[in-house]
């Protein structure tokens, strides 16, 4: 069943053009890997998605519909969380924004948001239910500044399963872990694409194309993928070979521009 439909999509900075004719259709419970260089339009179509940015030429639906009418379908790990350590916040109030947001844009009249005070037990449980899914129910009352960058990012992600989303969307949700925390997310959200859609926005070439089921290979244009169980690309089409030198790159650690083809 697709989940998403992008068609003809194309988008532009002032006179720059950022996307051309991007075309990609997202299945339920697909796990999809966006990669690409930096300024390629990786974080562009993020937003239009997302409905931050209006859409200028083609079309994007989410469930049929359009993003502005489906975003309660959609939690978001952004890649910059924005936290001050310093603040006193506890790991718990945390991740019941997302709660809040979600009832917010679904039930919440005006007069019951003047009028809010506290948690309830319908919130508490979903707090907790979305840290346990990840993991981290124990650290409900610790300050988020006293966690590590792999545990707080832990959190963030249980901030967005607590508006109980049919798709978890991220952007470079490991750029600041270290390597054995990168694997613990990523193996996290492998467990979680058993139950809801995952798109990941990653540069972790090597590490993403062990995981995820699907390519997308963004650099104004989009050039697309199946995987395998291993990570290795199904087809042998030519016009695929930049995304198989990456992997390959992205395996080796070696940095080199452009893959000869």
């Amino acid at each position: 069943m697709s989940i998403i439909e992008i068609k003809n999509l194309s988008f532009s900075y002032d006179k720059q053009k950022v996307l051309e004719n991007i075309n990609l259709t997202v299945h339920e419970k697909d796990f999809l890997a966006i990669i690409g260089p930096n300024g390629g339009g990786k974080s562009t179509l993020l937003k239009l998605i997302l409905g931050i940015n209006p859409l200028q030429r083609g079309e994007i639906t989410i469930y049929n519909q359009l993003p502005s009418k489906n975003l309660s379908h959609i939690g978001y790990v952004p890649q910059n969380t924005n936290i001050n350590t310093n603040f006193p916040i506890r790991v718990i109030d945390v991740v019941m924004m997302g709660h809040l947001n979600h009832k917010e844009k679904q039930t919440l009249k005006w007069w019951q948001k003047l009028f809010q005070i506290g948690y309830s037990k319908e919130d508490m449980s979903c707090a907790m239910g979305s840290l346990a899914k990840v993991g981290m129910e124990k650290f409900a009352n610790k300050k988020i500044g006293s966690l590590s960058g792999g545990q707080r990012q832990r959190v963030m992600i249980a901030r967005a399963l607590c508006a109980n989303p049919t798709i978890l969307l991220l952007d470079e949700p490991t750029s600041s872990i270290d390597v054995d925390g990168q694997k613990q997310i990523y193996d996290l959200l492998k467990v979680l694409n058993n139950f809801i859609t995952v798109i990941v926005v990653s540069h972790d070439i090597s590490v993403i194309l062990k995981y995820a089921s699907k390519v997308a290979h963004i650099n104004k244009v989009l050039t697309f993928h199946n995987l395998d169980f291993d990570g290795k690309i199904k087809t042998n089409d030519e016009h695929f070979c930049e995304v198989e030198m990456l992997q390959m790159l992205g395996e080796q650690k070696i940095h080199k521009k452009g893959c000869g083809c």
